[in-house]
């Protein structure tokens, strides 16, 4: 039996702790006041009867007793995430139709998941699901060609779509390993051409806009339609990019040759929607998005953050 102060809620601080060094990230991470993170902190250590953090450091530094907890408790919270992500069960049997577009950045790892999810549910139902680009996934909604669609958001409103944001997304820089000097992030990277996501795809829209309102020119060499090719370009040395951390995350097979930076000009970030036929207002769409934004948390949010700690507070959901 766990002791009394061993709750989940203990072992979620605990982990955004260890990850970020920060009661305020950590606050900012779970949802939680600055003073509950920290009362959350002192129960799971007197439960467990030992000191899991040096808080004479700053930032906040694992004990030997900590390092050995976390390793436990991280697999543990992994295992009730995808637990409760892949046991979600949808009122969907009275559907006689769906189709359901979903972003491509997704098709990896969410979208298996999803499917499966929904075909338990849809015991009844003709059943269309499409992956595309964000641009051809919002045509698609907007001319009615879907029932539901998940993509990044233009902030575009469409009559008869309503919108449910699912996630934050915020933007980042990519580079060569060992070619930025983290003092100077632009300045070490003018020897190499910056690399562009194709003009059409909506992410690229969203990152020259920002670069325009910046006031950088930068040089226009590469255009690149693939994610994966942009990301192996940045791997061999050729070049450098703006992605966000979901985009990052979808190319672990290059992660050996790429380090990832938080942006050195304004920060910007686009957000991750479920958009519905206003005919479908009510509990599928809430339904969908939930389970989507469960599906996030567990399989893009987490192994990013347990990758990338510095973005703690930035990637994150967007709750309902």
């Amino acid at each position: 039996m766990l002791s009394k102060g061993v709750t989940l809620r203990g072992l979620e601080v605990f982990e955004a702790l260890a990850a970020t060094g920060s009661v305020a990230q950590a606050a900012n991470a779970t949802g939680l006041s600055q003073p509950a993170v920290s009362q959350q902190l002192r129960n799971l250590e007197t439960a467990l009867a030992t000191d899991l953090i040096d808080h004479a450091k700053r930032p906040m530094r694992l004990t030997p007793a900590g390092h050995s907890f976390l390793a436990r408790a991280e697999a543990a919270l992994s295992q009730l995430r995808l637990a409760q992500s892949e046991l979600t069960v949808m009122d969907l049997a009275h559907l006689s139709a769906l189709s359901i577009g979903v972003i491509d950045d997704f098709e990896n790892d969410l979208t298996p998941r999803l499917v499966t999810i929904l075909a338990d549910s849809l015991t009844r139902c003709k059943f269309t699901l499409a992956t595309a680009p964000s641009h051809e996934i919002l045509q698609a909604i907007t001319d009615k060609r879907l029932h539901m669609a998940i993509s990044a958001s233009d902030g575009v409103m469409r009559d008869g779509v309503i919108e449910y944001p699912l996630a934050r997304d915020p933007f980042i820089l990519v580079a060569p390993k060992g070619a930025a000097q983290h003092g100077d992030l632009l300045g070490s990277l003018t020897s190499l051409p910056f690399l562009r996501y194709e003009r059409d795809q909506l992410i690229s829209r969203q990152i020259e806009a920002h670069l325009a309102r910046q006031k950088l020119d930068l040089q226009d060499r590469f255009e690149i339609g693939s994610h994966l090719a942009l990301m192996a370009m940045v791997a061999r040395g050729i070049g450098w990019a703006v992605t966000t951390p979901l985009g990052f995350m979808r190319a672990g097979r290059f992660h050996d040759n790429v380090e990832a930076f938080a942006l050195p000009i304004a920060p910007f970030s686009r957000t991750i929607s479920l958009f519905a036929s206003a005919d479908w207002a009510g509990d599928v769409p809430t339904d969908v998005a939930n389970t989507m934004r469960r599906l996030i948390q567990t399989h893009m949010i987490d192994p990013a953050l347990s990758h990338l700690p510095w973005l703690a507070g930035e990637l994150r959901l967007i709750e309902a």
